[in-house]
């Protein structure tokens, strides 16, 4: 099927129910306002800033000890202030929907059973922990970092530090010592919650070392907590035990009222070719984003079994975490997607009853490849929403998606990043699904597709921008007194805008679709061309796994531009088959889009999230030195390098290329 084919359409009865409807109606009768379809509330909602913000936060029930005088201040972007001098709490929101009908958490790993956390016990955990952190003298804006799997006592020790004004930084347990150090270095946290190993793809990983290596090299840690995860009985000299820490009395949680403005947590740029950046987000603004974000794009209503697959060193952890604030049973997995095979988390959606799955976009390709039939596998009737993140979803997997899952499925596929801890694009529950499209721009986020000159764009391509300031915008990186780097990060070609570094189309209905990073980008005669666009007819190819691709400007005006191709093992690549992607390319895309050489690799590089490393490969092949292309601590398989440092030299010999 070819992009904009429509897919699915929500029913009366699903739309009358949505969230989404809800909040319209309200609208009306609460404001006055007579907002009949989506495109008018979204219109609205960006146009009307401040009235929009407010409204939601009034709708969403959310808790000021002390109002602000103000919506947002300093309009202008960088600098946007959001309800300034305002008292709130992340955590306190989340415990609002304590009950005992369902669960809190649900949880699955290699290492443990199907484990259930009811609301009272993550309460008593939270508040344990707390009793802890204050002991040895946490203050607000102190930071807590974490080297911890997706499990619950991450998410417990995440709450633990929001109520009581602390700032959360995690990174994933199969981060190595040196990218754990680049990123906690750099904030001095006061106190490390650690595992002493986790396991994946049916393997164990000790971490004992690793733990070690981390402590000596952060003086600033007061404590090290221990959490025996692999083996009961390991342990860590002068580390406190985890489950000492839950047998402190307490009562319930304690939660600090903070400004809206207060650091909530340190997320990290991917680090491709230096220090990740710190990227610091608000109590206030997370909590207002990701409660408009998951009750009325994803419409997940107290009951609900919300679940993506992410390890702690994703922000789709925090996202997912945030499921709480809407009374939803958050569902956590800690292992390998594809063990012991690619059926497992399909019969996690059974054993759950889940009602929404995020994933990635390679994961359902790698599904589709591998000739995976959900449906067939396990009982999906509780299924009702697809997410999909992480890089564009291509149209054939949409099509995939409807054909191997079920017909009537809201597939909600979403766009954003960590820098704002969110998506800017993505679900609607009232609106249709098209095939290789993003359902709409989300609420409150002005987002515009700009050419060079900054003028707005409808049906083709553009920067993916922000014209209008959200709350979940950093509030600073760490370390940027002056605010330097993050101007440098988002505001230097469009003064004033956010400038993303994605390529966007919005359409004419006003649906959107990503086309890879801008910054990654292909210029052949001029003409821009997405990278996601070739490697979805690339990888549609049977004999093809994986793909990558990048762009050279030669001397005299001269553009090189080759394939790389990762291909089944019982697959060659020989004339034959180099010329079936060629001819495809330019059959499905255009001539522009045919490479000048494919070259078969091993495997392509990615960072620690999945995400193709285009530029580190660009710069070897300019004859950048490995060890300033690329930065092996930010990468899933830093092992390749060497290869592509021999390839990609090779082929430089046989090119006019400087340095």
């Amino acid at each position: 099927m070819k992009e904009g084919t429509l897919l699915w359409e929500p029913s009366a009865g699903f739309k009358e129910q949505a969230r989404l409807s809800h909040f319209i109606r309200w609208l009306e009768t609460a404001k006055n306002l007579k907002l009949s379809n989506y495109s008018s509330l979204w219109q609205w909602s960006t146009t009307r800033v401040e009235e929009f913000w407010s409204c939601l936060a009034e709708y969403a029930q959310i808790k000021f000890h002390q109002k602000s005088s103000r919506v947002l201040s300093g309009h202008k972007m960088p600098g946007a202030k959001w309800f300034e001098g305002g008292l709130i709490n992340y955590a306190e929101h989340i415990f609002q929907n304590i009950t005992d009908k369902n669960p809190a958490i649900i949880a699955q790993s290699e290492l443990r059973t199907l484990t259930t956390v009811s609301w009272p016990e993550l309460a008593a955990q939270t508040a344990s922990i707390q009793a802890f952190l204050k002991e040895i003298g946490l203050e607000p804006g102190d930071r807590v970092a974490a080297y911890l799997p997706n499990i619950p006592e991450a998410v417990a020790a995440l709450l633990a530090t929001s109520g009581l004004g602390g700032v959360w930084s995690s990174c994933s347990s199969d981060f190595g010592t040196k990218s754990v150090l680049d990123r906690f270095q750099q904030i001095e946290p006061k106190v490390l919650f650690a595992v002493d190993g986790y396991g994946y793809g049916g393997k164990k990983f000790n971490r004992l070392d690793v733990v070690e290596e981390i402590r000596k090299n952060l003086p600033s840690l007061k404590a090290v907590v221990l959490l025996n995860y692999l083996d009961p009985k390991a342990k860590l000299e002068g580390a406190v035990s985890y489950q000492d820490i839950l047998k402190r009395k307490a009562g319930g949680p304690e939660f600090i009222a903070v400004d809206f403005n207060h650091p909530l947590w340190i997320l990290y740029s991917s680090g491709t070719t230096g220090l990740p950046k710190p990227i610091v987000h608000s109590q206030g603004g997370i909590l207002l984003e990701h409660w408009k974000a998951l009750a009325l794009h994803t419409d997940l209503k107290p009951g609900d079994r919300f679940f993506w697959f992410t390890t702690t060193g994703w922000m789709m952890w925090n996202y997912l975490t945030s499921g709480l604030l809407t009374g939803s049973t958050i569902l956590l997995y800690d292992g390998s997607p594809a063990y012991p095979n690619l059926e497992v988390l399909w019969k996690f959606v059974e054993q759950t009853k889940m009602n929404v799955f995020g994933t990635s976009a390679s994961y359902v390709m790698a599904l589709m490849k591998n000739g995976v039939i959900p449906a067939k596998v396990a009982n999906l009737d509780s299924l009702r929403s697809i997410g999909s993140t992480g890089s564009p979803l291509p149209p054939e997997g949409f099509d995939w998606l409807y054909q191997n899952i079920k017909k009537d499925l809201w597939v909600a596929s979403i766009s954003g990043g960590t820098d704002l801890c969110t998506a800017f694009v993505g679900g609607c529950p009232t609106l249709p699904v098209y095939s290789g499209e993003i359902q709409c721009r989300m609420l409150g986020a002005k987002v515009e597709a700009l050419d060079e000159e900054g003028k707005s764009l409808t049906g083709e391509v553009g920067e993916l921008t922000l014209t209008e300031p959200m709350p979940s915008m950093p509030v600073y990186f760490w370390n940027d007194p002056q605010g330097k780097r993050y101007r440098e990060s988002y505001f230097e070609m469009y003064p004033g805008i956010w400038r993303h570094g994605d390529w966007i189309k919005i359409t004419q209905r006003e649906t959107c679709v990503i086309y890879g990073r801008s910054d990654a980008t292909l210029n052949r005669q001029g003409v821009r061309l997405g990278t996601s666009e070739i490697y979805s007819v690339v990888e549609s190819v049977p004999e093809v796994l994986d793909s990558l691709i990048v762009g050279l400007d030669l001397p005299g005006g001269n553009y090189f531009m080759p394939l790389f191709v990762v291909l089944k093992s019982n697959a060659e690549l020989d004339d034959s088959l180099k010329k079936r992607i060629k001819d495809k390319l330019k059959s499905e895309l255009s001539p522009r889009h045919i490479p000048d050489e494919i070259y078969a690799v091993e495997a392509v590089p990615k960072t620690l999230n999945g995400k193709k490393l285009e530029i580190p490969i660009k710069k070897l092949l300019m004859g950048i030195p490995i060890e300033k292309a690329a930065n092996p601590d930010s990468m899933a398989n830093p092992q390749i390098l060497s290869q592509w440092q021999t390839l990609c030299d090779k082929i430089r010999q046989n090119l006019p290329i400087g340095t």
